[in-house]
This record gives C-alpha cells, sequence and structure tokens, in this order.
C-alpha cells in the first residue's frame, strides 16, 4: 500500500473511502412529475396549497442536510488521510503503517502465508545534513521515498518510520524474494543520485529482513528487520577493501 494520495494504501497503502460532495449522492426524492401532476406520488390535486408548500419545504431541508452529511463526510476522509500521511513525503506514517502490518500479519497468520518485512535506512543523512543543510536531507529523504513507493506493488505497504528509516511490508513474499527486492531497491536508489544545486549526491540505503509465517506481533516483526539492518551495516562495514 503506498499512500500517494491514494489511500496507502493503501500504502504503501488504511483510510476509509467516503462519496465526495455532489457526485455521488443518492438521488434526492421526486418533488414532482414532469407535468406537475403529483408530489412525491401523491397527486397535487389531493393536496392544498399549505401541504404542498410544506412538502416543498421538508424536501429542501433535506437536500441540504444531505449536502451537509456529504461535506461532512469528505472532510472525515481528508481528515484520516493526512492523519495517516508522513509529514515530509507522500507515504504512509508510522503510525499507519505498524496498522495495516498488523492487518496483514493477521492474514497472514490465518491463511499460513509468509510475509516478509524490509527495513531500511539513510545512510548519511547527518552528513547531507551538516554540510549541505537540512533542506538537502529532506530532498534526500523525499527522493527515496517516491522510489521506494514507485517500486512496489498496491498489495505491499511503504512507510516512513521516522528519521531516514522506511520500513516495507511485502506480502506472500518469503526471505528469499524479499531480500531480492531489498537488493533491488537499494541498487535502484543508487543508480539515481539526487540532484542538489549542481551537484548529484549518490545515496546509500542499507536493508534488513524479516520474514514472518505465523502471524506475530507488528512491534516484534519490525525490531526483528531493524536488527537484521544493523547486522547488514556492521557486516559491511567488517568486509576487507
Amino acid at each position: 500500500m503506498r499512500i500517494d494520495n491514494t489511500r496507502r494504501p493503501a500504502a504503501a497503502a488504511g483510510v476509509g473511502s467516503y462519496q465526495k460532495a455532489g457526485k455521488t449522492a443518492a438521488a434526492a426524492p421526486t418533488r414532482r412529475a414532469a407535468d406537475g401532476a403529483s408530489v412525491l406520488g401523491i397527486p397535487q390535486g389531493e393536496l392544498t396549497p399549505k401541504v404542498q408548500e410544506a412538502i416543498t419545504q421538508l424536501m429542501a431541508e433535506v437536500d441540504s442536510l444531505r449536502q451537509e452529511l456529504e461535506q461532512s463526510m469528505s472532510r472525515i476522509e481528508y481528515l484520516e488521510e493526512l492523519a495517516d500521511q508522513d509529514t515530509l513525503a507522500p507515504v504512509a506514517n508510522r503510525r499507519a503503517f505498524v496498522r495495516e502490518l498488523s492487518r496483514n500479519l493477521s492474514y497472514a497468520e490465518r491463511y499460513g502465508t509468509p510475509s516478509s518485512v524490509i527495513y531500511l535506512d539513510l545512510n548519511g543523512l547527518k552528513q547531507l545534513n551538516d554540510g549541505k543543510g537540512h533542506a538537502a536531507g529532506d530532498a534526500a529523504i523525499l527522493k527515496v521515498a517516491k522510489i521506494l513507493a514507485a517500486n512496489v506493488r498496491e498489495s505491499d505497504i511503504m512507510g516512513r518510520l521516522g528519521g531516514d528509516e522506511f520500513g516495507i511490508m511485502l506480502s506472500h513474499a518469503d526471505e528469499n524474494a524479499a531480500r531480492g527486492k531489498a537488493e533491488f531497491l537499494v541498487k535502484t536508489i543508487a543508480d539515481d543520485p539526487l540532484e542538489w544545486e549542481g551537484e548529484e549526491i549518490r545515496l546509500d540505503v542499507a536493508f534488513g529482513v524479516h520474514t514472518i509465517r505465523g502471524g506475530g506481533d507488528a512491534g516484534a516483526a519490525l525490531e526483528a528487520a531493524d536488527k537484521a539492518m544493523y547486522a547488514n551495516k556492521a557486516g559491511s562495514r567488517t568486509e576487507p577493501a
């Protein structure tokens, strides 16, 4: 699920879908036939002028209430999307990601299908902030988020977990599939440098993978993937040049 102003997803991407005001409203009750012969199916001749006036006024009030309801529902949809979206990038925030991750883990447990979590970390963000300014760091985070969102399936969940960290939940993916996907994403990011003030800045991302085969807890799954990411980082630092 991606939150790319679709509703994560529903990342990425979890947000309710509501009717837009004035677009899919239920048809208003029939006021009168084209020839003016009836009001709400009642022959006009059987209604006094005062009753007709009262019915017309009532139907106008119903229409007004319907429009107010539709506007309120649209507002709720907007607020839910706002609450689930990251403050910087057009992807799910941590709260929305964990919620959708929990749902997918329940699905995996029920149907016995493997699912995997990829934990990604943008290396060198502090150095980028210190050397080029926080605007450059924000641009790097945004670029990584967009690349990740563009390269996951609609059925997957992708979000920013905070700072320079991202998470992806791959449904129906074992460890080998998840690791292959993570390596592809890391290479795609590295091959598409950030252009900043006339300079190309290569972005480097570390990853960790954790596979779930029987449900589990979202927090524990994230923690396991996070530990795997740091283990990969430590291993890369100890490799000979």
